[in-house]
């Protein structure tokens, strides 16, 4: 349970009289650090001359000379003048944005100093359901850190909007704040049912309240007006969807954490942090965290760590930026007493860093166990078989053609107005956008010199054969190509961007074959492909050749014209419609603003 038996540990009661006796000296301590320089989150200061006296995971003794808690079978470690910070935490995450497991995905971001991690599975959860969020919940358990799951709250994401693989509602929420490991409620999407007093969304937030649990928000929309405030009055306890400083500025006053997030492709933290460097809000409000990241930026620029020397380097001081990945973190989701910190009691989570305002990481321990040195794990984390009943979930029904990519004008030949999704870089949501093309042999062509081709969503849960065209600028694409994937938020049905309808279905038919993933074809050829078996969203590999494949695939895009930063992230956002303002889903083009379909043609 929270708070216990994650992989072994004990829970606080069970180890309390030994953490005294190690305290007051009649008890061997299992491990003592000494001489290190202690960043103490609760006081802001760094304190030096600090040792540390650990037993059963847990520190039992922060304070000078621990001498009198060394014994015989006692390790000791001499931290030389370093840092002492405790484990990171990353308060808002979808592991399987990283298309791994989750042992594969703790196995990428512990040697960056990630030890705590609250997940929303609502990806999986798309795909199958209560028993994939169990799944993941289960593999979580067996962590040798600590993995933390939010029950999804929106699945599908917008009902009437699109059709996931799975529905969950109220019932399903409460049956799952029963379990063990789940910590509070995923981000509440549907922030018009919230404000509208939805049933369904009323009845969710009222079950994780009731468990006495945290709510997340998802606040997608730059109105901070009367929907805004509907929307924090329905319980939702943070947000991660700001990116101005007005925005994390509003959420705090209203009582709600402001989470500030730095993934792959989004980039919200630079000026949101203004709120606190340049408009004075109390910063223990402020919470960072990465929302998606892919396996290359986990592999080569870090995790949690890339997001604190990012804040350090907007001017923030390093024991604030700390603040904001550690005890923040921990605060909100009510688990002060267990982790967030370098105090007795709590779990022996911590970093020895040479270099603060670099957080250079030297060395990480979780439970007071080694589990990374310069960079390299050290730890054992054992692999985690996933069911079969976990594969197989690419179901198209029919082998696609390249007629089936086609859009039919109202007229045989001329020009006509039709909508654009126009995709921002290093943002989550698109604009509106209108181009007009030519139509010849009533088929609208796309236009490649003005940057506009294709987009398609193929249903893929169902085997129902239905494909929803429309049109996305952006990606700048200037050779024949087409790229498609199995992970498109949330519903993750199949997205396909292309230049021409034969690559398009080539690309499709690919990823019905090898079960789910990512492909990007060019005249009929694979140039990339990352196979993703498990629900079409993970991969069953190590982080680093998921990342290498995935390299493969961000070449093939440049080599076929797109500079976008993340460009595969972009386009797995496209069906996401729940963040404005255009958006493709297998029920048609959505507005969300409006929250209606729209026709491709204006």
């Amino acid at each position: 349970m929270i708070g216990g038996t994650e992989s072994g540990l004990k829970p606080w009661q069970n180890s309390a009289r030994d953490l005294v006796n190690v305290a007051m000296g009649r008890k061997a301590a299992d491990l003592v650090v000494r001489n290190g320089r202690w960043v103490n989150v609760h006081s802001g200061e760094v304190i030096a001359g600090t040792d540390l006296a650990i037993i059963d995971g847990r520190f039992a003794y922060c304070g000078p000379d621990a001498g009198h808690c060394i014994g015989e079978g006692t390790e000791v470690v001499d931290a030389d003048g370093r840092y002492l910070v405790p484990g990171l935490c990353d308060g808002h995450m979808h592991i399987e944005s990283g298309m791994l497991t989750v042992t594969e995905f703790v196995r990428a971001v512990v040697p960056h100093g990630t030890t705590s991690m609250f997940v929303d599975p609502h990806e999986i959860a798309n795909v199958l359901g209560l028993d994939g969020v169990r799944m993941m919940h289960d593999e979580a358990l067996e962590m040798p850190v600590n993995v933390f799951v939010q029950m999804p709250s929106c699945v599908p994401s917008a009902p009437g909007l699109e059709h996931a693989g799975a529905s969950l509602g109220p019932q399903e929420i409460a049956e799952a704040m029963a379990w063990p490991n789940i910590i509070g409620l995923g981000e509440v999407m549907n922030f018009p049912g919230v404000a509208a007093n939805d049933q369904t969304m009323v009845g969710a937030i009222a079950a994780t309240v009731g468990a006495g649990k945290t709510v997340g928000g998802h606040y997608a929309s730059p109105d901070l007006g009367i929907a805004f405030h509907g929307y924090v009055a329905g319980g939702p306890e943070d947000d991660h969807e700001g990116t101005r400083a007005e925005d994390a500025i509003a959420r705090v006053r209203q009582g709600m954490k402001a989470m500030l997030r730095l993934g792959s492709a989004w980039y919200d933290v630079a000026e949101q942090i203004k709120a606190v460097t340049e408009h004075g809000l109390d910063p223990r409000n402020f919470i960072l965290c990465t929302d998606d990241c892919h396996s290359g930026t986990l592999v080569r620029d870090g995790h949690m760590d890339r997001v604190v020397r990012h804040a350090i380097q907007q001017g923030l001081d390093p024991v604030t930026a700390i603040q904001m990945a550690t005890i923040n973190t921990a605060e909100h989701f009510r688990l002060e007493r267990e982790l967030g910190s370098i105090t007795p009691g709590r779990r022996a989570d911590f970093l020895i860093v040479s270099n603060l305002a670099e957080l250079r990481i030297d060395e990480v321990r979780a439970r007071g166990v080694k589990m990374a040195e310069r960079g390299r794990l050290t730890g054992e984390i054992s692999a985690y078989e996933y069911p079969q009943a976990a594969k197989g979930t690419v179901r198209l029904g029919k082998e696609l053609a390249a007629e089936d990519f086609r859009i039919e004008a109202p007229v045989n030949e001329g020009r006509v107005d039709v909508r654009v999704i126009g995709v921002i870089e290093n943002q989550a949501p698109t604009r509106a956008m209108q181009a007009t093309l030519d139509v010849e042999g009533g088929i609208v062509r796309m236009d490649r010199p003005n940057d506009v081709c294709q987009i398609a969503l193929v249903e893929r849960h169902r085997g129902t054969g239905a494909v929803t065209n429309a049109f996305v600028s952006g990606f700048g694409y200037t050779g024949d190509c087409a790229m498609a994937s199995t992970v498109a938020h949330d519903s993750h049905h199949m997205i396909v961007v292309g230049t021409n309808h034969e690559d398009m279905a080539t690309a499709a038919n690919m990823l019905g074959e090898v079960g789910g993933g990512v492909v990007m074809v060019s005249n009929g050829e694979v140039l990339a492909l990352v196979e993703l078996p498990i629900a079409g969203l993970m991969s069953d590999e190590r982080a680093e050749i998921v990342a290498q494949k995935a390299d493969r695939l961000g070449e093939a895009m440049r080599q076929m014209g797109c500079t976008l930063n993340n460009a595969y992230m972009q386009h797995s956002l496209l069906a996401l419609v729940v963040i404005p303002e255009l958006r493709i889903s297998d029920v048609g083009l959505v507005d969300v603003t409006t929250f209606e379909t729209v026709d491709v043609f204006v």
